[in-house]
């Protein structure tokens, strides 16, 4: 099942390919953002924060690869699928080589394509999960233990929150949100330390979609409102999470 708010970055300089793409992955419910050149992937990731980057290789500006082996090299984790309308197997080697987990060639099933973002998505949260999730308490691949934000708890197996008797499903990137900042509850975290942590690339621009993010998990936590107690704006740097 996927989350609301995962985000899909379409990088295609095919007009006709990067619009059919960008409806039918909003019809399967992802949030979508795209762009048509190579050498405006790294600034529209930092605007945009997606989860996975569908990535075209021929790209004006600046190819696939490169873009593939520059954000490897920076650390970044999401998980990328190159396009290509090459079919010849030596570029399936070269594309993988470079950092991309996964490869499908034009022309391609469209119901292929989103079965294998699909996938790709559920892989890197199984991986997450196996590997202890960034926030999962304790790091040794134990169950992990629910987070209790005032009269909230939330199950990270779940990803649900019950409150006042009533359960609420969150994004994958609220949970992670949480969880860094429950494994450092009573501290300050910069905007930069939480963008760079979960979203796992080196931030520049605007800090809206964190702050969006924050405002929903208040509303879900039942924090929100003028005054929140638990989850707290430490203006002009971050965020906490007070102990409760």
């Amino acid at each position: 099942m996927k989350s609301e708010g995962t985000k899909i970055l379409i990088v295609e300089d095919d007009p006709h390919i990067r619009f059919g793409l960008s409806e039918v992955f909003q019809s399967e419910g992802y949030a979508v953002a795209a762009c048509e050149r190579g050498d405006v992937v790294e600034e529209t990731m930092a605007r945009e924060l997606p989860d996975l980057l569908v990535l075209d290789i021929m790209l004006p500006g600046r190819n696939g690869y490169e873009i593939c082996k520059g954000l490897r090299r920076r650390g970044v984790r999401l998980p990328i699928l190159m396009l290509t309308s090459k079919g010849q197997e030596i570029d399936k080697v070269v594309g993988l080589d470079c950092g991309a987990d996964d490869y499908v060639t034009k022309p391609f099933s469209v119901r292929e394509l989103v079965a294998r973002v699909n996938a790709l998505l559920r892989r890197c949260e199984m991986d997450r999960a196996a590997a202890g999730g960034g926030g999962t308490r304790g790091g040794d691949g134990k169950a992990r233990e629910p987070i209790q934000v005032g009269s909230a708890t939330v199950d990270l197996k779940t990803y649900e929150v019950s409150l006042n008797g009533s359960r609420e499903r969150l994004t994958p990137k609220e949970i992670e949100v949480l969880r860094y900042l429950d494994k450092r509850r009573g501290e300050v975290a910069s905007r930069d330390e939480i963008l760079d942590a979960v979203w796992g690339i080196q931030y520049y621009g605007t800090t809206r979609t964190l702050d969006q993010c924050v405002a929903q998990l208040r509303k879900k936590l039942g924090d929100a409102g003028a005054s929140p107690r638990y989850l707290i704006t430490v203006h002009g740097v971050g965020y906490k999470l007070e102990a409760c």
